[in-house]
């Protein structure tokens, strides 16, 4: 994935560049999401689903998952 801009979370706590959530976008427009600590293992998708997720978070669909603390 060389050559992309990756970005990191503002919500990552970046001790030791540790712990950081980072995105890019490809090229061809799909979004790139990876962990900083194991760059090369890395989950893509399309803008819609992005979106989609985006706007969950920002509701608060994800504050209280099943089974989290």
């Amino acid at each position: 994935m060389s050559g992309l801009e990756w970005r990191k979370s503002s919500f990552s706590s970046g001790v030791g560049g540790q712990d950081c959530v980072e995105v890019a976008t490809a090229p061809n427009g799909l979004i790139r999401l990876r962990e900083s600590d194991e760059p090369a293992a890395v989950i893509t998708t399309g803008p819609a689903p992005w979106a989609a997720f985006i706007q969950g978070l920002k509701r608060g669909d994800f504050d209280r998952l099943p089974g989290g603390a």
